[in-house]
């Protein structure tokens, strides 16, 4: 049959059927195919001996042919592995394998799974690791040093085993292809889904959030708003959930209108804000530049501010410090007038961080 299913007819469910049909529950690779390894935490290596070593209890996945399936396996209890003795003739390396033995395929004789030992070729140096049998899935590696009495158990092992997952699960390694769009992995240090489709990568989830520019605003609490003219700005934010980043700079120009208010300067925000944790969202450098006419002449001049959220839309800028020159400036929320009479080729630059009123 071509279609089949498991726990539905009376009678003629076949191995092959189950096999088949519960492999849907699996990490696939393909039409028929799943990701073999083992479940996460278990079939660990345990040295018992001089030669011998154990196996601890996990569960793992056996893919084999296409038709054959993938064989869900359980080891319950230690499973004892002895290896063979060392050689004065050279040192070798050993394949533990969790093997599938099934007669109608194999002519094996048997129907099991069993954990085996693949024996290595001895050499006087640069021994290799066997090939793996079709229908195994490798554990463990253990190098027998020439001459040894014993094996290190803390030094001579090395993990072959990697991990699956049940379907839709997060399979933590990395180094294989997915199978579907929106199917994950876990790398080692981020979480990665699957694009989907021949040409598919793992992009990194979430995905990183790129950096915009934006145009602030300008107004003042009350009367005129100032006009921009030809001014120059270079902002730029991002944001993650919740939480916005951003980076601030204006140049004023030479048709930049200040107007005459003296009421507070407002910049708005990239994003609106809950208007909440808004004392101290960041702070910029105000720089004032030389005034060579009319005389007398006016030399440049610096402050910084503390860029404050006063709405839920914008922020104010109060000077949180003396100005380069010495100058005591007073305290107070930047304006037209203040902290001088600013002029074309001023600027302000700054950066800060606040809480969204919305997630990205």
């Amino acid at each position: 049959m071509t279609i089949r299913t498991v726990w539905h007819a009376p009678t003629g469910q076949t191995p092959e059927d189950t096999r088949l049909a519960t492999s849907a529950l699996l990490t696939p690779v393909g039409a028929l195919t799943s990701r073999g390894g083992v479940l996460p935490g278990g079939l660990e290596l345990k040295g018992l001996g001089a030669f011998q070593c154990q196996i601890m209890p996990g569960r793992a996945v056996v893919q084999t042919g296409d038709r054959q399936g993938a064989y869900l396996v359980v080891v319950t209890e230690d499973e004892t592995v002895t290896l063979a003795p060392s050689s004065p003739d050279g040192s070798r390396k050993d394949r533990i394998v969790l093997a599938i033995e099934d007669n109608p395929y194999d002519a094996s004789g048997a129907a099991r799974a069993v954990i085996k030992v693949i024996q290595g070729v001895t050499a006087v140096t640069g021994p290799q690791e066997p090939a793996a049998p079709p229908n195994t899935l490798p554990l463990f590696t253990v190098t027998v040093a020439r001459n040894a009495g014993h094996i290190d158990w803390a030094t001579a092992v090395e993990n072959r085993r990697y991990p699956t997952a049940a379907l839709g699960g997060i399979v933590p390694t990395g180094g294989f292809n997915g199978w579907y769009k929106g199917q994950y992995r876990d790398s080692g240090d981020r979480l990665e889904r699957w694009t989907g489709g021949p040409n598919g990568v793992w992009e990194t989830y979430p995905r990183p959030q790129a950096w915009r520019p934006w145009t602030p605003t300008w107004t003042v609490a009350s009367g005129t708003n100032p006009v921009p003219g030809n001014w120059t700005h270079d902002c730029w934010y991002v944001q993650h959930g919740l939480t916005v980043h951003f980076t601030f700079r204006v140049v004023f120009g030479s048709t930049t209108n200040f107007q005459s208010s003296t009421t507070n300067w407002r910049f708005g925000l990239p994003v609106a804000s809950t208007a909440r944790h808004t004392h101290g969202i960041g702070f910029a450098e105000l720089h004032h530049v030389a005034v060579p006419t009319p005389l007398p002449a006016k030399p440049s001049d610096r402050g910084v501010g503390r860029m404050r959220i006063t709405g839920a839309n914008w922020f104010e800028i109060e000077l949180s410090s003396g100005l380069a020159r010495g100058a005591a400036p007073g305290i107070g929320i930047i304006d037209a007038a203040f902290p001088w009479a600013w002029t074309n080729g001023d600027h302000i630059v700054g950066s800060g961080t606040y809480e969204a009123a919305t997630s990205a």
